[in-house]
């Protein structure tokens, strides 16, 4: 009865989001797992047919999943490396407090909250023909041929990163400031009584102190790198010519424009090993603290 009593309460207030937990991320997954081997049709009364592995053979032999698949790992390569350098840099110059310490704060972290349509079509009206970068680049170097900067894969990649890691930085700034707040001051006046120089004091005192912090923070950028979609989605729709598609867009192309739901629904699971073998290597590769140094 006292074990009763004890466990009781904490269950009735874990059960609502539990069983939220269960209908909206549980069944819904599992949904897409039983979907991905057949061929699902949605039509009312149609037959959908099991087609065991053929949707995963498809995606293996498809070549725009392995452009898609590319593009999404080069996004994750070029967005995920800025955004912790570049949150960490501002994170220690804002960890100390001035006066305007809480402004400065609000607006590196003002793009993270800002709507991920409005921002890109934003990006999207600064890299255009007219935009605002070429003219920039005319004006200052003296650039007379515009760039089509969403006209052709590369350049328009850029412009996909540009905006993710514009947007991110005060997320990663957020949670360095959180960890730096937890390094010990004892530490680090000691090493500033054993001579050692700002430089020094990083890499033996703030880098082991925040290390957890820092895999936490690689490890959910890179699930968001492999997961980018709006602003694909609005600044090229995947173009041109599907060479901007990432994992996501081409999914919900096959899933919600051609109806494949069963190809669509692989490609999520697929998706999903792939996000969840990458977050374990990292895990393992930055299981040592050592590392850090």
């Amino acid at each position: 009865m006292k074990l009763w009593r004890t466990y009781l309460p904490p269950a009735l207030f874990i059960a609502p989001g539990f069983l939220l937990f269960l209908v909206c991320i549980v069944y819904p997954m599992l949904q897409a797992v039983q979907m991905s081997f057949f061929d699902w049709k949605i039509v009312a009364g149609a037959t959908s047919t099991f087609l065991g592995l053929d949707n995963y053979v498809r995606a293996f032999n498809d070549p725009r999943f392995w452009l898609a698949l590319s593009n999404s790992g080069i996004y994750m390569a070029f967005t995920v490396p800025p955004q912790i350098a570049l949150g960490l840099g501002v994170a220690l110059l804002l960890k100390d407090k001035s006066p305007a310490q809480p402004l400065f704060r609000v607006l590196y972290y003002l793009p993270v909250v800002t709507s991920w349509v409005v921002v890109s079509l934003l990006f999207k009206y600064l890299f255009a023909d007219r935009g605002l970068i070429n003219f920039a680049l005319d004006d200052l170097l003296g650039a007379t041929d515009k760039i089509s900067w969403l006209a052709d894969r590369w350049t328009a990649l850029v412009a996909i990163c540009a905006l993710g890691v514009w947007k991110g930085i005060g997320w990663s700034m957020m949670i360095f400031l959180a960890a730096l707040q937890g390094v010990p001051k004892e530490l680090e006046e000691a090493a500033v009584i054993d001579g050692a120089n700002r430089w020094q004091r990083f890499g033996a005192v703030t880098l082991p102190a925040i290390w957890p912090a820092t895999i936490f923070v690689t490890i959910m950028l890179v699930i968001g790198g492999f997961n980018v979609f709006a602003s694909v989605l609005v600044m090229t729709n995947g173009g041109p010519g599907g060479a901007t598609e990432v994992l996501l867009t081409y999914m919900y192309r096959q899933a919600f424009e051609f109806l494949d739901f069963g190809y669509g629904s692989a490609l999520a699971v697929l998706l999903t090993l792939i996000v969840f073998a990458l977050s374990a290597l990292q895990l393992k590769l930055f299981r040592n603290p050592e590392a850090a140094r």
